[in-house]
């Protein structure tokens, strides 16, 4: 649904013909006005699945965005949250966005924040992190790059360290999303083989269960918690991979 505060449909078709990068950059402040921003109520119960506050040193949230995650996942860290995406206009914004925060009056709740410019397809993480996050960046990460993006999770955690996102089940076809989903992937793909730079968009990617095997080669034990989001998003599927 469009929001009075949120871009305007030229906007949106001025992002939809830039690279993916430069399209992130032109709609930052706004994007948290769309609907591809991941809900507060689906953000809130992945930080009770992680744990209690400051029941853990260390998080990264991969492909950060504005901040929305980093933010549920401060409070939970003894140490410092890290947020790491490529778009400097996405880092910007969740700079502000944060600082705007009202303190916290206990200062212990107050983990360091590092906000990095980087690619999630090659994280400069080893061993470090207790939890990774990612939420709504999946239709980011072509097909073929898929195991390059979980192996990098996967070096960035320590030795039982949980990689913890949100995700839904594959529609049925006499679902009206199933429909949309496909014809925009066609679109896209349409889009991508006749206009450079790229926009790297899709949907249905990264679905419950079908995720489970990509995770597993990559040293993963796999969870699927289903019915854990308030309504409306009851499809929702919390899945936490634990490092073997």
């Amino acid at each position: 649904m469009h929001h009075p505060e949120g871009p305007t449909f030229l906007e949106l078709m001025k992002q939809a013909l830039s690279s993916t990068e430069d399209g992130y950059d032109q709609i930052a402040r706004k994007f948290d006005h769309t609907p591809f921003r991941t809900p507060d109520p689906i953000l809130q119960t992945m930080a009770e699945v992680i744990g209690a506050p400051r029941s853990i040193d260390a998080a990264l949230d991969v492909c950060c965005g504005t901040g929305a995650a980093v933010r549920a996942l401060r409070p939970l860290c003894r140490e410092r949250v890290t947020g790491i995406d490529f778009s400097q206009g996405m880092l910007d914004e969740a700079k502000r966005r944060l600082e705007e925060e009202p303190p916290d009056l206990d200062t212990r709740a107050h983990a360091r924040i590092e906000l990095v410019r980087g690619d999630a397809l090659d994280l400069k993480i080893d061993g470090e992190m207790d939890v990774v996050t990612s939420v709504g960046a999946f239709g980011h990460v072509l097909r073929e790059d898929e195991d390059r993006f979980v192996a990098g999770i996967s070096r960035a955690l320590k030795p039982g360290g949980r990689f913890v996102f949100a995700t839904t089940r594959r529609p049925p076809p006499n679902h009206s999303w199933f429909w949309i989903a496909h014809g925009f992937n066609a679109v896209m793909r349409v889009r991508n083989a006749v206009y450079k730079p790229q926009f790297i968009m899709y949907y249905l990617t990264f679905l419950w269960p079908e995720v489970q095997p990509l995770l597993e080669r990559h040293g993963f034990a796999v969870e699927g918690q289903i019915g854990r989001c308030p309504a409306p998003f009851e499809r929702t599927v919390i899945v936490v991979a634990t490092k073997k």
